[in-house]
């Protein structure tokens, strides 16, 4: 505490802190719910950067209309309902509390940049915790302005609300580094081996973005190709199998290429029977890899031939994830702790 000087208020300080920041989720698979997460999420500029009025009435008009039911219809496929949450809610809350158990004397939560908790509770909570040098951590390997940098953006933004700011460090894209590259090659050596088949192809399939933002600078395409380029350095003995593509396309406007759908269907087509797919832009599963791959993905795949399916996880709250956390964390404290 501050020195007791009389009639002043008593503060915490001297804390160090980690604040784990991933995407985001809806508070339910109800219409509102997702409806509210949605607003949030398109109406990033980080995300969303045309006209802003032609972008308003799309939205609005739209959109918040008629793609709620689509997306909720997902969320329930994968949804967790022992503890009534998305299962990105379920797995950022339990690395938060692995990684607490590993860091002594730091303070360690999480929080959303879309949805609950916010950013906001996350920052007041660190603060009301004493912390005043905070280390912000993105849990996006590969860096674009649509996921990092919209995370600093919100963080920053709501610094400037507050009296007594702490110290602040970021945690930078992990693309490129070795610890990651082991961590996401061992389990998906772990979970290859368990299985009763080998796959013919294993598919990078990296989130998407419009084209236009890689002409504009994002260097988000090229973080992939290398993750994709190092994990088949790593691997010799699948090297020659994987290969890499980009889901989630939405609208109309052209976006990073190859498309994974447009990829399994040839795939299927030029015989493919066996596929593995490993999604290294999620360091934990959520409705894009469990709904969008493991289930519409894996239809396509054998709607057009293909036999055997399976999803690689992502790292989530397993020992690689952890320890990856656990490293990369570390290095980011030193001078701190």
């Amino acid at each position: 505490m501050l020195e007791n000087i009389e009639n002043h208020p008593k503060v915490k300080f001297g804390k160090t802190g980690v604040l784990i920041i991933n995407l985001g989720t809806p508070d339910g698979t109800d219409f509102w719910s997702i409806r509210r997460y949605l607003k949030e999420f398109l109406s990033d500029r980080r995300v969303i950067d045309i006209n802003r009025f032609l972008w308003w009435l799309i939205l609005n008009c739209i959109i918040l209309t008629f793609r709620p039911k689509k997306t909720g219809k997902a969320y329930k496929e994968i949804w967790n309902y022992d503890k009534n949450e998305s299962p990105l809610k379920t797995y950022t809350r339990s690395q938060a509390q692995l990684l607490s158990e590993r860091l002594k004397n730091v303070e360690v939560d999480w929080c959303m940049r879309y949805g609950n908790p916010s950013i906001r509770d996350g920052l007041k909570s660190m603060r009301e915790k004493g912390v005043d040098r905070l280390l912000i951590c993105p849990l996006y390997p590969q860096y674009s302005a649509a996921t990092t940098a919209t995370v600093n953006d919100k963080v920053f933004a709501e610094l400037s609300h507050m009296r007594w700011q702490p110290a602040i460090r970021t945690l930078p894209p992990f693309y490129d580094n070795n610890e990651y590259i082991a961590k996401l090659n061992k389990s998906m050596n772990q979970h290859l081996e368990k299985l009763d088949w080998q796959p013919d192809i294993i598919l990078t399939s990296y989130h998407g973005l419009p084209r236009r933002y890689l002409d504009l600078g994002d260097p988000y395409h090229c973080h992939c190709h290398k993750t994709t380029r190092l994990l088949k350095e790593m691997n010799k003995k699948y090297s020659k199998k994987i290969i890499l593509s980009f889901q989630s396309r939405f609208g109309r406007e052209e976006w990073l290429k190859p498309y994974t759908e447009e990829t399994v269907i040839k795939l299927a087509n030029d015989g493919v029977k066996k596929l593995a797919v490993l999604s290294p832009a999620f360091f934990s599963d959520c409705v894009e890899t469990l709904e969008e791959l493991n289930i519409g993905i894996q239809e396509v795949f054998t709607e057009n031939g293909g036999e055997e399916f399976t999803l690689i996880p992502c790292l989530n709250d397993s020992q690689n994830g952890i320890d990856l956390l656990d490293y990369l964390v570390k290095n980011e404290l030193q001078g701190w702790v």
